[in-house]
């Protein structure tokens, strides 16, 4: 099973900006920790990370063939981006939303995500945890066509 992990804007700079919202967790730390459990769950996992919107509605159109799921940190795109949310539709395979910190709890104009209707589930709040916890998810959403796919 592959699986795109998909990180927004901004996110090249954790470990610095803001790590009382975002903790101390640099990109290159998350990813090898979202590597090991992609192990563990025997995932192929690939993660790349864009600040641009059009860059991430190409990633997402080029998944669809390449991916059985998308783990996607659309961060701040999550809250007006139409065109993420028209893509991850589009593309007609599981797709969970996650952030690091608690969207729910935070500014008014952050409680809302546009792209959350899009996907098959958002996690919210639990930091690097949350990427574990899509990445069990999809292993779960997926496994019955993973299971047809392995027989051929």
């Amino acid at each position: 099973m592959r699986v795109l992990v998909l990180h927004g804007p901004n996110l090249n700079l954790l470990g610095e900006r803001e790590p009382h919202i975002y903790g101390k967790q640099r990109l290159e730390e998350l990813n090898e920790a979202i590597a090991r459990a992609a192990k563990e769950l025997d995932i192929k996992v690939t993660c790349e990370q864009y600040n641009g919107e059009g860059a991430i509605v190409d990633a997402l159109h080029a998944a669809r063939s390449r991916y059985a799921g998308v783990v996607i940190n659309p961060g701040a795109y999550a809250h007006y981006s139409y065109a993420i949310a028209d893509a991850i539709t589009a593309i007609a395979i599981p797709v969970v939303e996650v952030h690091l910190s608690n969207i729910a709890a935070r500014e008014a104009f952050r409680r809302t995500s546009v792209t959350a209707a899009a996907c098959r589930g958002v996690i919210s709040g639990l930091g690097a945890a949350g990427y574990v916890l899509a990445l069990r998810a999809l292993r779960e959403i997926t496994a019955p066509s993973q299971r047809r796919k392995e027989r051929k």
